[in-house]
């Protein structure tokens, strides 16, 4: 069985490591990555790197990022990605193509191998982000797509909510957890070596990404945050850069003039990598940004996160997790019941709901499964729900 693996992003590689390690090493499967987005740009690090040192040879690298900017280079990279993946799976013929999320660069990679009659393999559907496109790249995605594979229950009820059968639908919990289980962690020594930046205080990890559903609101709200961190002095801040959504140059621009201005308080990189990270998160205080990490890994290391503004807004989210909105106050005030006594008391006894980091098991055994006892035909018959809706919901 061929299974195409899709990566476009350091944040979808780092989550999806575990399961191309574990279907590498399965007799049954011959797993090719496609690596394209931002991989392949010197700007956010060229982490194309960081896959080929943890061992996997990479099948295809396709540049599909253009020249354009502003909203045009969405539609440039989506048209790129269409032209250059159709060609693939045309002449390359995988059995199935398996991707992560809700990317916009996804989503046109995923219109290539529906065009070409591939069938896909979804993780992470069913899950929202209203303040983000995000939402609407998953949610056509989990209708492209022929197996799915959710991190909870309740969205695996979404996916079948939007007519795809329950017989395709499986909760298997997140990726990553699973990566944190199995990643050797640096000890802070070791991470302030390897970024070369000294962590002699309590320190938190930014991330904020364009709130891509708002305008240009992402300029102000990020000046808002960087307002906050300025106001706590007895703490460091390592920021990693925003991804390359419409406005993730803006921020990343004023990021870099803000680190340049207030060195010995912050540090900032284009990408850590999935090991320094996931060690930057161990040592940290908390999390602070509108990551999704924030909500899906940080609350395995017993850690708060201050999740700013509406980006993440309806994704279920632990204990743990602050919500504050865009605005200097709000942020301290999440940044001090973050350092409190309760919630550190809160934090020590949080339960993830995104699983036990067994989700790579049982991914690859549910696709062996479900191939072994039935027939993969794209053509999918809509799955209709038995309840009956109040009349007033009808109108």
């Amino acid at each position: 069985m061929i299974i195409d693996i899709l990566t476009t992003t350091r944040a979808e590689y780092g989550l999806m490591r575990p399961l191309i390690q574990s279907c590498s090493l399965d007799e049954d499967i011959h797993v090719r990555l496609l690596v394209t987005g931002t991989h392949l740009l010197e700007d956010y690090g060229m982490t194309y790197k960081e896959i080929e040192q943890d061992g996997f040879p990479i099948y295809k690298k396709v540049n599909i990022m253009g020249l354009y900017s502003g909203m045009e280079k969405t539609s440039e990279i989506m048209s790129n990605a269409l032209k250059e993946f159709t060609k693939h799976f045309i002449t390359d013929k995988p059995d199935f193509l398996l991707v992560d999320g809700d990317r916009y660069e996804t989503m046109a990679v995923c219109l290539a191998a529906f065009n070409t009659n591939t069938p896909i393999i979804h993780l992470s559907g069913g899950a929202t982000t209203e303040g983000a496109a995000d939402e609407f790249y998953r949610h056509a995605i989990s209708k492209m797509a022929y197996l799915h594979f959710p991190t909870t229950k309740a969205y695996r009820k979404r996916i079948i909510q939007m007519g795809e059968n329950p017989n395709r639908v499986f909760a298997v919990g997140s990726l990553g957890i699973e990566n944190i289980l199995k990643t050797d962690l640096l000890s802070l020594k070791g991470l302030e070596e390897s970024i070369g930046y000294k962590l002699d205080q309590p320190f938190s990890v930014v991330t904020f990404h364009p709130v891509t559903l708002e305008g240009s609101t992402h300029i102000s709200q990020l000046n808002e945050l960087l307002d906050a961190v300025k106001s706590v002095n007895d703490m460091k801040f390592i920021f990693t850069m925003a991804n390359a959504d419409h406005g993730g140059n803006e921020i990343n621009e004023i990021l870099k003039k803000f680190v340049e201005e207030n060195k010995q308080q912050v540090f900032c990189v284009s990408s850590l990598g999935s090991k320094k990270y996931l060690s930057a998160l161990k040592h940290c205080e908390f999390v602070l940004g509108n990551s999704s990490s924030g909500l899906i890994e940080a609350p395995t290391f017993k850690i708060p996160t201050v999740n700013i503004g509406d980006r993440q807004s309806g994704r279920i989210k632990a204990e743990s997790v602050i919500d504050c909105k865009p605005e200097k106050n709000d942020i301290l005030q999440a940044i001090k019941r973050a350092r409190s006594i309760e919630l550190k008391d809160i934090c020590s006894r949080v339960i993830n709901p995104n699983g036990d980091g067994k989700t790579s098991d049982k991914i690859i055994n549910r696709i062996k499964q479900y191939c072994n006892l039935y027939k993969i035909d794209i053509k999918k018959k809509f799955y209709d729900i038995d309840f009956k809706m109040e009349e007033e919901e009808q109108l």
